[in-house]
């Protein structure tokens, strides 16, 4: 009875064995936290490229796959690929905005080829990391964090809502079944016993589940029509390398690198309570790259470190690797297996939004707690200011962006994430570093 005590309590550490009937419940959790995150930005980009139901559905059978392995190579590493971190991997919205402009311009074949060479070079600069990733000092990852966790609530309130573009979003059905997985989250975190805490967000998401179902709110048509299993395949369209193509989708690549150094220093600082190191810094970009190109590969979009999960880590504090690797397994399968996937797909967006307030506000309380490790002195406190209040302040308002061109505009006009690391990198090397002695 000691050793299984012992082995459940492992869930909290990075390495240790936990029982698979303990592992597979908090790994479907996190792919429940992802799921319709890491499917959207395929729905979007593949209606903005005029593709027809059937392609649109291998991709997302290939997006549940690559995260998975993605997600795989984060956990355990390939070389010096993976930051050997419980990180979760996903499609990325980071490139919705331009893709949406490059699909309908240049066609889907330039954004495969886009990603694809876009994929390799960061993955480069993440192996080079060293050389450059000084210039991300703790109060510039900070505030990136932070600006990350604000970033969020937006979504958050969107899915509670019944989801961004929805006939009845804010309907009296979508907030009640939005309250009651929140509350059910609450409840379950408060009156639960030891690790079963932890479990907290599955629990409101299967009452929500039924809830939704009893209030007909899933629709299963879906789950009649698909397959029981399909295979992806490899180069579904012939990739185009279009030269602006190209360069406006490695702008974005730079800035999924920010979001990825963000995430990776905040699942460090909250997850496993110390400072992330330059190695895993180094994986994570390689990674985000790596397999970015190897999803193109597959016709799929890029993928990257997904905040939410980070959120749900913040949460819960479970880091076992092998724990969220029962996730990996049950991603993958999702993608071989079109009927599962489809079921998953079901999930109401009020239900999800439900559970993924708390998570969301707990990166930003992260975040804010990174800024006081780094102290309030004078240079930190102007650093994180401005930096967060520019790059809050201006994207609330993208007009203000129209003076610039469309390049600029799609990268930065609705992505706070990127003007906060932009900002905060030219405060941190312009401002004297003694500035409390002037």
């Amino acid at each position: 009875m000691r050793s299984e005590q012992k082995n459940i309590s492992n869930i909290y550490q990075l390495d240790g064995k936990v029982p698979l009937s303990k592992a597979v419940p908090f790994g479907l959790q996190h792919v429940l936290a992802m799921f319709v995150a890491n499917i959207a930005p395929i729905i979007i980009v593949a209606g903005a490229c005029g593709l027809d139901t059937a392609r649109t559905a291998g991709l997302i059978q290939t997006a549940m796959i690559i995260a998975g392995i993605g997600s795989m190579v984060q956990l355990y590493s390939i070389w010096r690929i993976g930051a050997r971190l419980p990180i979760v991997m996903g499609i990325s919205f980071t490139f919705v905005s331009v893709f949406c402009f490059i699909g309908p311009t240049y066609g889907y074949e330039a954004i495969i080829g886009a990603v694809i060479v876009g994929g390799v070079l960061e993955g480069i600069l993440g192996l080079l990391a060293k050389y450059w990733v000084k210039l991300i000092s703790p109060i510039v990852a900070a505030s990136v964090v932070t600006s990350i966790g604000f970033s969020l609530l937006s979504v958050g309130a969107s899915s509670f809502g019944g989801g961004s573009g929805v006939e009845d979003f804010g309907s009296v059905q979508n907030l009640l079944l939005g309250t009651i997985t929140l509350l059910c989250c609450i409840v379950f975190n408060v009156f639960a016993k030891a690790y079963w805490k932890q479990l907290s967000v599955l629990f409101g998401l299967v009452v929500g589940y039924i809830v939704a179902v009893c209030m007909g709110m899933v629709d299963f048509s879906a789950v009649s029509t698909a397959g029981w299993i399909s295979l992806p395949k490899l180069l579904p369209v012939v990739p185009v390398f279009n030269l602006g193509a190209i360069i406006s989708t490695l702008v974005i690549f730079l800035v999924s690198a920010t979001e990825t150094i963000g995430d990776t220093s905040a699942l460090a600082a909250t997850g496993l309570h110390r400072e992330v190191t330059t190695e895993e810094l180094s994986g994570s970009i390689a990674a985000d790259g790596f397999v970015s190109a190897l999803s193109g590969i597959f016709g799929c979009l890029p993928i990257t470190s997904f905040s939410q999960n980070v959120g749900l880590i913040s949460m819960t504090k479970v880091v076992n690797r092998f724990t969220i690797f029962t996730g990996c397994i049950i991603m993958v399968l999702a993608g071989f297996f079109p009927m599962f996937g489809a079921l998953l797909a079901t999930l109401p967006d009020a239900v999800l939004g439900g559970c993924t307030l708390m998570m969301f506000g707990n990166i930003v309380i992260s975040g804010l707690q990174m800024i006081a490790k780094c102290g309030f002195t004078q240079r930190n406190i102007t650093i994180a200011a401005l930096s967060l209040s520019i790059g809050l302040g201006f994207t609330q308002v993208p007009e203000i962006f129209a003076v610039f061109p469309q390049i600029i505009q799609n990268v930065f006009a609705e992505n706070c994430v990127a003007v906060v690391f932009l900002v905060s990198v030219i405060m941190n090397l312009v401002l004297p570093k003694d500035m409390e002695a002037m």
